[in-house]
């Protein structure tokens, strides 16, 4: 089996850059957007420049807005939508996509009612089917412009998770494959709420020192979480865990990054909820996860406390105080 005909469900900064990676290496690609609107400023315009400006959308990019027409002889279905409309938006694409079409998630987030990672979600409403998850270090802004990015790709079908590495790598966009889709999944939505934090950080202030404390306890509670779910430990070692960690906490590019350190500057909110487009994944993630660890009792102190930032309006330099002022305690337990 060949994956040469690609249909991509979500025409933000993500799914346009796969769009324009594939493309480069001679896949047939179609890019679908549910807004026909949106997708004739794609047209007309010839970049994405609401979410991906200035990097040239080729003319051999399938555009359409007709969910029938952009899965037309598709072998691979790309999922590039946002964790908070991923259901609606799969539910209502259901009926005319094809039984069996293997899937490919590149979403970085949870379903903050459920729980539910990506995948489990498009299970959900496809029904079964092969699905793999491609995550790491990743930024839309880099593929596009066809700068060296390494990621991994993860499943339960081992036969698709091979396809889908040996289709995507390029001398410019190395995949490595790994089993763990738990871990793999969960890093890519856990490192979103640290980069938010590490905004704070930088809007606060604060140094090098501290950001890089940050990180690391950061990766312990990441690391913590997902073993409590069912991950390996050594994937958050990995691309999908401190690899995408490093480039959401310290990139200019990171949206999650951009929203903290705007929060730490003393913006509200909702300040910055309506000035921006683009969504800060980590923020419903956030509350999500600091639900789901309350309920299963697994500490994570840095969730804990940018909750009570985002959502109970406490201010940053005080959460920082109590989490400096915390009971002294062994690295590791």
């Amino acid at each position: 089996m060949t994956l040469d005909q690609i249909a991509i469900l979500g025409a933000g900064g993500m799914g346009t850059a796969m769009a324009v990676l594939l493309d480069r290496s001679r896949h047939r690609v179609r890019l679908w957007t549910r807004r026909p609107e949106f997708m004739e400023q794609l047209r007309v315009s010839k970049q994405n420049e609401r979410y991906l400006p200035g990097i040239p959308l080729p003319d051999t990019i399938f555009l359409t807005s007709d969910i029938e027409e952009a899965l037309e002889g598709a072998n691979l279905l790309i999922v590039s939508i946002p964790s908070a409309y991923l259901r609606d938006t799969i539910r209502s694409v259901a009926p005319v996509v094809p039984a069996g079409l293997p899937v490919v998630s590149v979403i970085k987030g949870i379903e903050q009612q459920t729980f539910a990672r990506p995948s489990q979600i498009i299970r959900d409403e496809l029904g079964e089917r092969p699905i793999s998850i491609l995550s790491g270090p990743s930024h839309a802004e880099e593929i596009a412009r066809g700068l060296p990015t390494s990621v991994v790709v993860a499943g339960d079908d081992s036969t698709l998770n091979r396809l889908v590495r040996d289709t995507l790598n390029t001398d410019r966009f190395r995949v490595y494959s790994n089993p763990d889709a738990i871990g793999v999944e969960l890093g890519g939505a856990l490192k979103n709420v640290i980069g938010v934090a590490a905004g704070i950080c930088d809007g606060l202030g604060f140094g090098d020192n501290a950001k890089a404390g940050l990180l690391t306890r950061g990766l312990a509670e990441m690391t913590r979480f997902g073993s409590a779910m069912g991950a390996r430990p050594a994937t958050f070692l990995g691309l999908a865990g401190v690899g995408d960690l490093i480039t959401t906490c310290y990139s200019p590019f990171g949206r999650n990054r951009a929203f903290g350190e705007r929060i730490g500057k003393g913006e509200s909110f909702v300040e910055i909820q309506a000035s921006s487009p683009k969504i800060a994944e980590g923020v419903p993630t956030c509350r999500g996860v600091s639900e789901l660890a309350l309920q299963r009792n697994i500490e994570m102190p840095i969730t804990a406390a940018l909750r009570q930032i985002l959502f109970d309006g406490k201010s940053p330099s005080n959460a920082v105080s109590e989490l400096m002022d915390r009971e002294t305690k062994d690295e590791w337990p």
